[in-house]
């Protein structure tokens, strides 16, 4: 690569696309900007300031060591009052405690991050407090690399002061009592064309995220194996099809890894599609049903309807048989014995001695898949968070479909690992429509990382089992970052297209909407495929585009079925 490619241009994409990656790999929502002058890297909670004239590799590193030690709870209050002043220490405590953060964050680090990792001291900590706890006392400890940056405390603790700390801002608690998640080594080599095949990130598209992630992963694969693990071993397709689930799994190596403040759930394991070896690796994700949050109370928000009961009420319903009508397809037999009886008997016959075909019943059932992993943090182009805007179109559409008669199931998801991909009922498709449920959804904290594919199988696996009506429509409210360890852009979008095909072929309409996100609609096209998908800027255009969206995906739908 040229020297001029490897120098940063500081425009408003690059630091876009940056403040994306960086809440992604933080789980909160945190903007980046450029340093001034000579000055390391540093965070004030709300931005990461890197050297952005630096060479693209060093200030991505700086950028993952502060978003690191933000994830691993390194900046609490009572860590950074003690800091205060004493710069010999915070340069201490900063040598301890960044590898420690590293550590945790190691699964979903890019690949060529991961050197950070060599730690060359001997001082082991397993805890802010320890780490600051041993830079206080007389150890020797190595001066810590340009790349970890310095320790603002001052403005830290100001951010923390103005916004009433993590929990009032709604930021992602990380989860450290995890252990660390684990692949599977390589089976086979790769082919030569699997560098070209990752190199064009359906993520990158024109957009600035896109051109970053590439250039990020472009050396991942090479001939020799190594690399993420993400696409490994080779699997094979099986004769229970490439979407079948197996019910009810309990393996102990998962049992720690999915325990949060959710709950534990049952494990369902499903494929996932290796784009480099065009193949399914069998049984390879975990997908947990969690129990539903509840700590919250849902705002009147909810009751906002965005023009949605006429386009919805406008689909096509399925056909019923009415009797007793003046006109109609066949003769009503009950209804025409008894007219002639009061023929008979003298009385005045009613005329209404038909059976009528009428469209008024009800026959699609609805299943949302809400998005909640760490990127949907970000702050949209109106100023709310994605998150926000998502949720708010979440409760809309549940609340017209439950009362114009449809059959509609809302479901959030997050991962962390192919082992451990979190599905949280907020309704299922029996449950009454109350303020429990809206609860459950106002509940929920953005947070972790986006197995995309995984969480598109599971479902359509429910919409096909538990549904009970003849069409079927998933509905994705995500802002299309398909992001995890192992599941690398180019990666994740290829599974996350696959499963859409799948879904299809089942006779599952998929539609796709990102509401609010700044991704590249280019990107969205390759992430969702050919499934219907639209971007909309804010959730106030939501009802113009619904009506025709809803069409096209059932449409679509059909006619795959009938194809297949």
């Amino acid at each position: 690569m040229s020297n001029q490619n490897d120098q940063a241009v500081a425009n408003d994409s690059d630091l876009a696309s940056l403040s994306v990656l960086a809440s992604a790999l933080s789980g909160r929502d945190i903007g980046v900007a450029a340093t001034t002058g000579a000055m390391n890297s540093w965070t004030d909670g709300r931005q990461i300031f890197v050297d952005l004239n630096s060479a693209e590799k060093q200030y991505l590193q700086e950028l993952c060591v502060q978003c690191a030690m933000l994830s691993a709870d390194s900046f609490n209050p009572q860590i950074l009052k003690r800091l205060l002043r004493r710069p010999k220490i915070a340069n201490r405590y900063l040598a301890i405690e960044a590898p420690r953060a590293l550590r945790l964050l190691r699964d979903v680090l890019p690949p060529q991050m991961t050197y950070l990792l060599a730690d060359n001291n001997t001082l082991q900590s397993s805890s802010p407090q320890e780490s600051l706890t041993f830079a206080e006392q007389n150890h020797v400890i190595p001066i810590a690399p340009k790349e970890f940056g310095c320790i603002n405390a001052k403005a830290l603790l100001a951010n923390e002061a103005h916004a009433g700390g993590a929990a009032g801002n709604g930021q992602h608690t990380p989860h450290q009592q995890h252990k660390a998640l684990t692949e599977l080594a390589d089976e086979d080599n790769q082919d030569d064309e699997d560098v070209d095949d990752f190199a064009s990130s359906p993520v990158g598209g024109g957009g600035g995220l896109g051109k970053l992630m590439q250039k990020m992963f472009q050396n991942v694969r090479r001939l020799s194996g190594g690399g993420s693990p993400g696409a490994d071993a080779i699997t094979h397709w099986t004769r229970s099809g490439p979407r079948a689930a197996v019910r009810s799994v309990s393996s102990s190596t998962n049992a720690d890894t999915v325990a949060d403040a959710f709950g534990k759930g049952i494990g369902f394991l499903y494929p996932e599609w290796n784009m480099h070896n065009k193949r399914y690796r069998t049984d390879w994700c975990t997908v947990q049903e969690l129990d539903p949050p509840h700590d919250a109370v849902a705002s009147v928000e909810w009751l906002e309807g965005y023009g949605l009961r006429k386009p919805l009420a406008q689909l096509g319903m399925g056909l019923d048989r009415v009797h007793r009508q003046r006109q109609g397809d066949d003769i009503d037999i009950d209804a025409a014995t008894e007219a002639q009886i009061d023929v008979m008997t003298g009385v005045v016959p009613d005329d209404a001695t038909y059976i009528e075909n009428q469209r008024i019943r009800r026959d699609l059932s609805v299943l949302i898949l809400l998005d909640i992993s760490g990127s949907v943090s970000q702050n949209g182009q109106n100023g709310s968070s994605v998150h926000q805007q998502q949720r708010s179109i979440t409760a809309a559409l549940t609340t017209v479909l439950y009362e114009i008669g449809d059959r509609v199931s809302v479901y959030a998801f997050h991962s962390l690992g192919r082992s451990a991909v979190r599905m949280v009922p907020i309704k299922r498709f029996d449950e009454n429509l109350d303020s429990r449920v809206m609860n459950r959804l106002h509940s929920l904290k953005p947070g972790a990382y986006s197995r995309l594919g995984a969480a598109v199988r599971h479902g359509t696996t429910i919409l096909s089992e538990r549904s009970g009506t003849p069409r079927k429509l998933l509905v994705i409210l995500s802002d299309g970052l398909a992001y995890d360890h192992g599941y690398e852009p180019a990666y994740g979008a290829a599974d996350a297209r696959q499963a859409l095909g799948e879904a299809r072929r089942d006779g599952v309409g998929c539609l796709c909407l990102s509401v609010g996100a700044s991704t590249d609609p280019a990107a969205l096209r390759r992430v969702f495929g050919s499934a219907a998908h639209a971007s909309v800027p804010n959730a106030s255009h939501i009802g113009s585009v619904i009506g025709p969206l809803f069409r096209t995906a059932l449409r679509a739908a059909e006619v795959q079925r009938r194809i297949a």
